[in-house]
């Protein structure tokens, strides 16, 4: 004879129903859920098919090569960069942001910022094309591309004037994803990050880049940004 706790597990495995969380059938009567899924919001995007990039640079399209120096690796470009042509260039560099396998990810992220130091008044032309390949970037999910990622926009806004004034009609289709990574800060407690000495913790990347976003991007910056990312503070009016 089983006793009465048994007899009341016995009852509730036969008289219950199962149903998927949030499903028609949940909100009925003697039904069992079980965990709701997960969103998935961080979850890692792996690319789906090879980059523009990595395509380019297996022809030998790009004038460059790999130089080692004292101080590491670098790009060693077999043209005067002032003279490539951007409108070309720049936009596939920016593709090859997505990048994680050595030396794809070195020579786009190299690449980028060796175009942003000397591109100057030929960068502002550019920006409609460089918005895709950002976009797709940050939307990797993953947290090497998504920093390398916000580095190259904090270089980009102060790469040439009005350039961060450019970037505010875009801030609709780059600034979701930082909303989503905001706060996702490593708590360490009272150990050591080592994340933030190599700018490697993204939540302040995120806080840093939209401060530079802010401070470039001219009167409507700030609206722009608080209509994407609600919870982020003035860096300027506070």
């Amino acid at each position: 004879m089983p006793t009465s706790a048994a007899a009341m597990q016995l009852k509730d495995k036969q008289g219950s129903l199962k149903a998927e969380p949030f499903s028609a059938k949940s909100i009925l009567n003697n039904v069992k859920t079980g965990t709701p899924p997960k969103a998935g919001a961080f979850r890692e995007r792996p690319l789906i098919k090879p980059t523009a990039f990595r395509k380019f640079y297996e022809r030998g399209d790009f004038p460059i090569a790999l130089e080692h120096d004292t101080k590491g690796n670098k790009i060693a470009w077999k043209i005067e960069i002032e003279k490539l042509d951007f409108h070309h260039y720049l936009p596939l560099f920016f593709d090859g942001l997505c990048e994680t396998t050595h030396p794809y990810e070195f020579f786009a992220r190299q690449g980028v910022h060796d175009m942003l130091e000397h591109g100057g008044s030929k960068i502002l032309p550019v920006i409609p094309q460089l918005i895709i390949p950002i976009k797709n970037a940050l939307n990797t999910r993953n947290h090497t591309v998504v920093c390398t990622t916000l580095k190259v926009l904090q270089h980009l806004v102060v790469s040439g004037e009005m350039v961060g004034e450019a970037l505010v009609p875009y801030y609709r289709q780059i600034l979701p994803i930082l909303n989503i990574f905001k706060n996702k800060n490593l708590n360490s407690g009272d150990g050591i990050d080592y994340s933030q000495q190599k700018r490697e913790n993204i939540g302040d990347l995120i806080q840093e880049t939209l401060e530079a976003f802010e401070r470039h991007g001219g009167e409507d910056a700030f609206i722009n940004i608080k209509y994407m990312v609600p919870t982020y503070e003035s860096c300027l009016l506070n």
